[in-house]
């Protein structure tokens, strides 16, 4: 993993200096080297992490004569097959490295190079001949890749502080992306936290030609197929899913560093260390996170995992206190606000990775989402079986075996059930059906808002921003895989692998590797019948089929449970961070002016009495604290 940036200039040359800045602010992602190119009114500059081809694979990479120039972030897995195949073509290498098969595939195949890559990346191509910038990123959006432009001039970057470092780049936050994030927990891109700052979509290129700018689309997840026979052998299509499972995570130990992974204790994290434990050259060093506090811990089952892989097993203790002290590198780190504070513990798992002598773990995420794991996919099912009676005094109840991990929820009556969770008439036709429950809940946090903040979002629909961009066939896919495109397409991308992924893993310089990401489990995944990835509600079925002789039992018979840390308590207590006092202070709050004061001190005091507080409320104070600490680390420290 790397870090890059780049400047193409309209008519005036690029400012060496001001390139170097940009590098220099992303040194967390890549502290083996620096390198960077200029050509006029091109410049391209990249902070290298080494992992593949140590001493040949150094960046801005150029080809053909100096004509084509690269800077890239990410892998390549299938890199020696491409290779192998540009070669019989008549290319000629002088590297061993993936980023010389991405050059030499960009002059075989042009733009639609991407097609024929298994990876994750973020890079651009500088190509001389036609004076071209061409910019890609990978299918799920695993690797980040940011983009402005101000008087003409075009700006890219992988995280957006690299983009600050021009002073001409305004600092000020997005209404809009605030009201998305408090719906949809992310934004929506090409939109960020940020005014004026764009990210390119997953499964997007951008190309940028004599002053034209044109962002396309090259793949997205697609489920027509998904309406096939529920007939399909179960065993044979558990025993395909295996296979493709095993070359996923086989081709992703490539590596000229060692390779350890990530363990929770769940089936996610326990398959792909399974897979490889037959061909890792020594016992798999694994890594995880524990908790001192009991509701959150899952060290046993990590332990009963490692102990059945024997792997060579490492964990670091996260406390409340550690969250609290972390939180504002965190948001740093994420470039937005975010309402939980589950990345901060893998900001300290990250970190061990990395004094362990390690640069790269195997991880789990994609599994959910791809497979269908998720809570919010078993609520969907059960608010459709019970719209069909309405009436029903039991159906609604099911509600409860959904978490037996919240104690809260199962102590609600009935009632609060029905309405939380409600179906009405109109939901049922909503594209949005699977999470309308969630977004309002989210959405509530937004009664906070500042009267300016409010008065910027009042006519702003993100629901109607986001269904004029589903796909044109999406109301014809089973409405089971209508909950997994939304997950796949917004939340995973948005969240799960920025905020808690790349962001917490790179601030550490650690690169995070997903083989349920594969683009080939994904295609495979969405041609199967939904009963397929959930049997009546049991979650991730052809998946625990395709595991039985891999992984433990007990891992297999466990109820799902998400991953969650300590949220609102972090910042309270005994050893209440200093910072939290003075950001939600009176007048802090009145110079952002992007909350209420008087709304959000009552919720403070509320968290400094003790009292008992609701997902919502912690949801909120998270929410606030991120906001701030984002106003304060990138707009008041200008």
């Amino acid at each position: 993993m790397c870090g890059i940036a780049g400047i193409l200039k309209r008519n005036a040359a690029v400012d060496d200096e001001l390139l170097r800045e940009m590098i220099s602010t992303l040194g967390h992602r890549g502290p083996d080297g620096r390198g960077v190119f200029l050509d006029a009114n091109v410049g391209l500059g990249h902070a290298r992490l080494s992992i593949i081809d140590l001493e040949g694979g150094h960046q801005p990479m150029s080809a053909e004569g100096g004509t084509l120039w690269i800077t890239f972030n990410g892998e390549i897995f299938n890199y020696l097959e491409l290779r192998a195949e540009l070669e019989k073509r008549g290319h000629r290498f002088t590297t061993r490295s993936d980023t010389e098969v991405i050059l030499r595939l960009y002059l075989d195949k042009g733009e639609d190079c991407v097609l024929e890559m298994n990876g994750q990346w973020a890079f651009a191509i500088w190509d001389g001949r036609e004076r071209k910038l061409f910019l890609s990123r990978d299918r799920f959006g695993v690797r980040p890749l940011f983009y402005t432009q101000v008087n003409g001039d075009f700006l890219f970057a992988s995280e957006i502080k690299a983009l600050f470092s021009c002073p001409e780049v305004k600092r000020d936050v997005d209404a809009l992306g605030l009201d998305q994030i408090f719906t949809f927990w992310v934004t929506l891109p090409p939109r960020t936290a940020f005014e004026g700052i764009l990210q390119l979509p997953p499964g997007h290129s951008l190309t940028l030609k004599n002053g034209e700018l044109s962002v396309k689309q090259y793949w997205q997840p697609d489920f027509a197929a998904a309406d096939q026979s529920a007939t399909d052998s179960v065993e044979q299509k558990a025993e395909e899913l295996l296979a493709i499972m095993e070359d996923a995570a086989r081709i992703r130990l490539r590596s000229d560093v060692p390779v350890g992974a990530y363990l929770s204790g769940g089936i996610d994290s326990t398959f792909p260390p399974a897979l490889i434990a037959d061909i890792a050259p020594h016992r798999l060093p694994t890594f995880s996170v524990a908790f001192t506090d009991s509701e959150f811990d899952e060290s046993m089952y990590q332990k009963e995992a490692s102990d059945f892989l024997h792997t060579q097993h490492s964990a670091v203790r996260c406390s409340s206190e550690d969250i609290g002290r972390l939180f504002p590198e965190v948001i740093w780190h994420t470039e937005q606000p975010i309402l939980r504070t589950a990345p901060a513990p893998l900001y300290l798992l990250s970190k061990l990775v990395r004094e362990s002598g390690f640069k790269v773990v195997l991880t789990g995420e994609g599994s959910d989402e791809i497979l269908g794991g998720y809570d919010i996919f078993k609520e969907a099912k059960i608010r459709r079986f019970w719209a069909r009676q309405p009436s029903s005094k039991r159906r609604p109840l099911l509600l409860r075996r959904l978490y037996p991990y919240l104690e809260k929820i199962q102590q609600q009556p009935e009632a609060y059930l029905r309405s939380f969770f409600h179906v009405r008439e109109e939901d049922l036709s909503s594209p949005f059906f699977s999470h309308l429950p969630r977004w309002e809940l989210t959405a509530r946090l937004k009664l906070f808002f500042s009267d300016r903040i409010k008065s910027q979002i009042a006519a702003y629909d993100g629901c109607a921003e986001m269904a004029e961009a589903l796909p044109c066939c999406y109301g014809r896919w089973p409405q089971f895989c209508q909950a997994q495109y939304l997950e796949s397409t917004q939340l995973l991308p948005g969240y799960i692998l920025s905020s808690q992924g790349d962001r917490m893993a790179m601030a550490n310089s650690v690169e995070g590797r997903y083989p349920f990401l594969d683009h080939r489990v994904s295609e495979f995944a969405s041609k199967l019948h939904p009963s397929l990835k959930m049997h009546v509600l049991s979650e991730k079925y052809i998946l625990k089929r395709a595991a039985r002789s891999k992984i433990p039992a007990s891992v297999l018979g466990r109820s799902k449970q998400p991953y969650r840390a300590p949220d609102g308590k972090s910042f309270f207590g005994t050893e209440s961070p200093d910072y939290v006092e003075e950001l939600l202070s009176l007048d802090k709050l009145k110079k952002s002016n992007i909350f209420q004061p008087g709304p959000v001190g009552k919720l403070v005091s509320k968290f400094k009495s003790g009292r008992d507080t609701t997902t919502k409320d912690n949801m909120a104070l998270v929410g606030i604290l991120s906001t701030e600490l984002l106003v304060h680390r990138f707009l008041d420290a200008r």
